[in-house]
């Protein structure tokens, strides 16, 4: 994926490269979120699950058993979950191929490596949709160091990725992303040039769970980590909209527009409820769960 990279000029194609290796690959990690993770019986599992035990569904090809009928088999948890390309990065390139079953210390050490780099490619995630944005022109050079470094951080062998001081950089980034998100505030006002809506909307790590939403003019809003949990959102309009963090479980997004969002992922989109009307940031699918 790295040589594909290299290969393009084009900086939306390299975007989109860069972007689909921050996407879980299943194919090429060798089942590590269905082993190292640990989960509790619940509405989003079937059971409970020790960290460091493989799932019962685990196939001995490290392929998930029921992936078709994660859901009909209680484990909806699991088809909300990405971890960022994080699992097929460690597997193939931090343990160069190598898989957990070799040795009791390879496992020790994937395991622990495991949400590490779970946490630096949504990072880097994040900074490669930043820079993407036309409105974070201004504090690119910024975007582009801390996601060089993300990158050089995130190729590491497994004794060093351990000794990282995660937060420290998270907080980093978050500062650029934070500026990120009032530019593209910024440039919202701009193209709605008349409005009343002078003032954004800020209910950043609000408590909306359940509440009725229907229609609201979100453009712009920073909603940061707000408590959206089986929130009405039908119809509502959420362009430019800051959802980082925000929890959209069963959120019903049916028929809202959500185009040109940011830091929305697709474990976010997989939680909500939505319908063939909803409107999506192009990077991300339409779930199968959801409605026609």
């Amino acid at each position: 994926m790295h040589t594909l990279f290299e290969k393009h000029n084009d900086p939306n194609i390299k975007h989109d490269i860069r972007f689909h290796s921050l996407r879980a690959d299943c194919e090429n990690c060798f089942g590590l979120c269905c082993v190292a993770l640990p989960f509790a019986a619940s509405a989003d599992f079937a059971i409970d699950k020790d960290g460091g035990t493989p799932c019962k569904n685990l196939k001995l090809d490290f392929r998930c058993g029921i992936h078709k009928n994660l859901r009909e088999k209680g484990f909806k948890g699991c088809t909300v979950f990405e971890c960022f390309g994080a699992g097929q990065k460690v597997s193939q390139v931090t343990f160069e191929g190598v898989d957990w079953k070799e040795s009791t210390d390879t496992k020790k050490k994937m395991f622990a490596v495991f949400p590490i780099m779970q946490q630096l490619h949504e990072m880097l995630s994040y900074l490669t949709e930043a820079l993407k944005l036309e409105a974070t022109h201004s504090i690119h050079s910024e975007l582009r160091r801390a996601l060089d470094e993300l990158e050089r951080l995130s190729q590491l062998s497994p004794d060093f990725l351990l000794e990282l001081n995660v937060p420290s950089h998270r907080t980093n980034v978050n500062e650029l992303l934070l500026q990120t998100s009032e530019l593209v505030w910024m440039e919202s006002r701009r193209q709605r040039k008349g409005s009343q809506k002078n003032k954004r909307i800020n209910h950043r790590s609000a408590i909306l769970m359940g509440a009725n939403l229907k229609g609201v003019d979100f453009r712009g809003a920073n909603l940061r980590g707000a408590y959206l949990i089986a929130a009405n959102l039908r119809g509502a309009d959420l362009r430019a909209a800051d959802l980082i963090g925000a929890d959209l479980r069963d959120a019903d997004l049916s028929g809202a527009d959500l185009t040109g969002s940011i830091f929305l992922t697709q474990v976010q989109i997989n939680s909500a409820k939505g319908d063939a009307r909803t409107k999506l940031p192009r990077m991300l699918t339409r779930p199968a769960h959801w409605s026609n």
